[in-house]
Formats: C-alpha cells, structure tokens, sequence
C-alpha cells in the first residue's frame, strides 16, 4: 500500500481531525514536488509530531483525494504569497 505520511503541528491536527481544516499545505519545494507531482498515494497517515506506534489519538489514516498547486497567504509561511499543494485530507467517510 502506497503511503503518503505527513507529521503536524497539534494545531493543524486538531483542526483536520475535528473536520475544520480540509487541505494540508506544504510548500513547492523539489522535496515536496519530487513526493506529489505525478504521484498517487493509497491513502495519507496524519500524525501529531512523531507518536508511538500504539498511539492511535495521535494518528488519523485518510484515503488519497490528491493534491492541487496553488498560491497562498499564510503566517506559517510569512507574510508573502508562496506556491503550495494543497494536499485534501477531508474525511471521506462525511463528503457529500
């Protein structure tokens, strides 16, 4: 199985477990396109920092919904606009 993990910060995690955050943001760096574009992932591992393997509060596993490059304003990335996936990490279980 093909899986993409993506380590968080507790707020960004707290908010896509609580449905409030749909996209998980990382910047167009050749690290990240050389991990997203052309790529297809099975599904996509959402961790808070770097949990125990029996720490399952800390882990939510999503189905792959793909990723789009687009052009944010973000404080985590400064004050300037910056080009990002924008990785869907929505529940799948509560789409319409």
């Amino acid at each position: 199985m093909r899986t993409l993990t993506l380590r968080l910060k507790g707020i960004w995690f707290q908010q896509i477990r609580d449905g409030l955050k749909p996209e998980e943001y990382r910047l167009a760096t050749p690290y990240w396109r050389k991990r997203l574009e052309g790529r297809e992932y099975d599904q996509i591992v959402l961790t808070w920092g770097y949990p125990k393997g029996t720490d399952h509060a800390r882990r939510l596993v999503r189905p792959w919904l793909g990723c789009r490059l687009t052009v944010i304003t973000h404080p985590e990335f400064g004050c300037l606009p910056v080009d990002v996936f924008a990785i869907n990490v929505a529940d799948a279980s509560v789409l319409p």
